[in-house]
């Protein structure tokens, strides 16, 4: 079986039993059963996707190159865009024009440009990493999670302005870092 086969069962069978979550039917015999009451349930629920998030994530490292890794997360932070209505008001309250991009920016983030560089930083010193998904795992040198993170901000600025554009990351908290930089390059 090669790797592109064995990510995509991997991917079908989490998604098949996160699927039997979801839709509140009931996991087969095998499976551990979920506690009765609302509060132990959420409790259950959460701590099942949380370990098949590792899961995926921990296969992904060890069965994929780097490039594939790269992608899938790059896919996950169109997704983070598109689920979020506060990005794409930044993305829309930008259109068109990088300066009031970067006005709409500074509402939620701290932001400069330098020359033909836009810095987007979380704050001098961050007290954690924001995004829910990576909460409860540990963090890594070369976190992928942080390419998810690269994504969304390429994501606004290609969106408000109608072009591509690269997004580099310069530090994050997940790589040992005392906050997330990231620099998108505007030339």
């Amino acid at each position: 079986m090669d790797r592109k086969e064995f990510l995509e069962k991997t991917l079908k069978s989490g998604l098949g039993c996160c699927a039997l979550l979801a839709l509140n039917q009931d996991a087969p015999a095998s499976a551990a059963p979920a506690p009765a009451d609302e509060p132990s349930r959420m409790q259950f629920e959460k701590e099942f996707v949380q370990n098949w998030l590792s899961d995926l994530l921990e296969t992904m490292d060890a069965e994929l190159d780097e490039k594939t890794k790269v992608r899938l997360m790059e896919g996950c932070g169109r997704g983070c865009f598109r689920r979020f209505q506060f990005k794409q008001d930044i993305a829309n309250q930008g259109k068109g024009d990088l300066q009031k991009l970067v006005a709409a920016y500074k509402k939620n983030f701290e932001i400069w440009q330098e020359g033909d560089l836009v810095h987007i930083r979380y704050g001098e010193v961050s007290s954690h990493c924001y995004c829910p998904a990576a909460y409860y795992r540990p963090a890594k040198p070369h976190d992928l999670h942080c390419e998810c993170t690269r994504t969304t901000r390429q994501t606004i600025f290609e969106t408000a302005l109608g072009r591509p554009f690269k997004v580099d990351i310069l530090e994050s908290l997940r790589r040992g870092g005392k906050t997330c930089h990231f620099v998108v390059h505007v030339a």
